[in-house]
């Protein structure tokens, strides 16, 4: 599997990154470590979760459970051969620490217990899942209010005091880069302002899909000119451009049968539309699933998809995205889609 590099690191980890969401309530240790054999077996180096996972719904007895999926996965292997990336959770998730903020002492505290379940010394990519003020992520753009969040030097404050304590970590060993998750373009950019000497951040864990291009232009050009890394999440809008909801059918176990609305997606334009994007990819004889992730990979900023599934089949058919090249007219007609419907949620 080919290369790149995180955000200006030099450190290179592989085009696609295993996400761990669902490990813990709809997979079992055993199969979320059937799945990290899998994708390590075709060349993924590079394993994304958090502390809150897994998800679909967060409970307050299975936080931490996909972490420690991964921390025994990784016992008596070598730990240099993967890159592991976990988050502190945002504000407002009351079966994690309460919903606290996030400040030098919950970056410490949930940092520390990240490690503990991963059976690690140190993490390799340290993110932020949501920023303290809020952001527009998870459908919140409808009712985005900047407005109303704190005045800037309080925001910047509190920036400068959790760059203050990433910066020992680093010198701790404990951590080797800093990223973040559903990040506006402003917060980026003065998060890159303030960090001085560092840490600076190098990725920008953002949805991004076929059906949800909100980065394609402000935040694209901060990545490509300030070398951050989009790590993309539901590069299959939760499940939408698998197909597998075609004709509402919805599958025993599947994402929407624990959580009906999607994360807010479902409407009946999101179904027509993800409907469009499957038949052309069946049209070219393609497999919508490896359509949706290898047209990731031909976008024109630094990036990233996050592959997550349910089975090792479901995985296969992400990974062979890696070796999947779009023909011009899939690109046309991915295109010409997009402009017919820009916002199908």
């Amino acid at each position: 599997m080919r290369k790149r590099e995180l955000g200006g690191t030099g450190i290179m980890v592989s085009e696609l990154c295993l996400g761990s969401m669902t490990w813990g309530t709809q997979n079992t240790e055993a199969e979320g470590h059937a799945q990290i054999d899998m994708a390590v077996e075709r060349g993924v180096d590079f394993i994304d979760t958090a502390e809150m996972y897994p998800t679909n719904p967060v409970r307050t007895e299975t936080v931490g459970r996909t972490e420690e999926i991964i921390g025994s996965w990784l016992a008596g292997r070598a730990r240099d051969k993967v890159v592991i990336a976990t988050k502190i959770t945002g504000n407002g998730r009351k079966a994690i620490r309460d919903g606290e903020d996030i400040t030098p002492d919950s970056i410490r505290r949930a940092l520390e217990a990240s490690l503990r379940r991963l059976r690690t010394d140190y993490v390799d990519l340290y993110q932020f899942h949501w920023p303290n003020r809020g952001s527009y992520s998870f459908r919140q753009n409808w009712g985005y209010a900047p407005a109303q969040q704190p005045p800037k030097a309080e925001v910047e404050a509190n920036m400068l005091e959790c760059l203050d304590t990433l910066r020992a970590l680093v010198a701790e060993g404990k951590i080797r880069q800093f990223g973040l998750s559903n990040e506006t373009a402003w917060g980026m950019a003065e998060w890159l302002r303030l960090a001085g000497e560092g840490p600076r951040a190098v990725s920008i864990q953002n949805e991004y899909s076929l059906m949800c291009r909100l980065y394609d232009t402000d935040l694209a050009e901060l990545g490509q000119h300030e070398r951050v890394t989009l790590l993309a999440y539901s590069p299959l809008a939760a499940g939408l451009l698998s197909g597998k909801y075609a004709g509402g059918v919805v599958p025993e176990g599947s994402r929407m049968a624990r959580t009906p609305d999607l994360g807010g997606r479902v409407n009946p334009r999101a179904f027509e539309v993800a409907d469009r994007y499957v038949a052309l990819a069946r049209g070219a004889g393609l497999d919508p699933v490896t359509m949706a992730i290898a047209w990731i990979l031909t976008r024109p900023f630094p990036v990233i998809p996050i592959i997550g599934a349910t089975s090792c089949d479901q995985l296969a058919r992400s990974l062979d995205a890696a070796d999947t090249v779009l023909p011009p007219e899939v690109l046309t007609g991915i295109e010409r889609l997009h402009r017919e419907n820009p916002m199908p949620f």
